[in-house]
C-alpha cells in the first residue's frame, strides 16, 4: 500500500497514520488468510498444510478465549463497515 519511499516530514506521517487506521480495518475484517496448521519434511521437501482461509475477526468469532461482551463489540463495528468504502 505505501512502497519503499521515503516519509519523513510530520504531515507524511499523519497522513500515513491515518491511513494505517482505514487498512487495519480493512485487513482484520475483510481479508482472508490461510495459517499453517502443519509442515512435514520428506527428505529434502517440506509439505505445509493449511486450515481453510478465515479472516481474523472470523477467527476471533470462532474462538472459545474470547469474551462474549468482546465478540459483540467486534460485530457491531463489523456491521458499521464498508469494505469498498475502506479500500477507496
Amino acid at each position: 500500500m505505501i512502497g519503499y519511499g521515503r516519509h519523513d516530514t510530520e504531515e507524511e506521517l499523519r497522513v500515513l497514520n491515518q491511513l494505517y487506521s482505514y487498512l487495519r480495518l480493512y485487513v482484520n475484517y475483510f481479508q482472508p488468510v490461510r495459517k499453517l496448521i502443519q509442515k512435514e519434511r520428506f527428505e529434502s521437501r517440506i509439505k505445509k498444510r493449511y486450515d481453510i482461509a478465515q479472516t481474523p475477526y472470523r477467527r476471533v468469532l470462532t474462538s472459545q478465549h474470547i469474551k462474549d461482551e468482546i465478540k459483540m463489540k467486534l460485530e457491531r463495528l463489523y456491521d458499521k463497515l464498508n469494505p469498498a468504502q475502506l479500500k477507496r
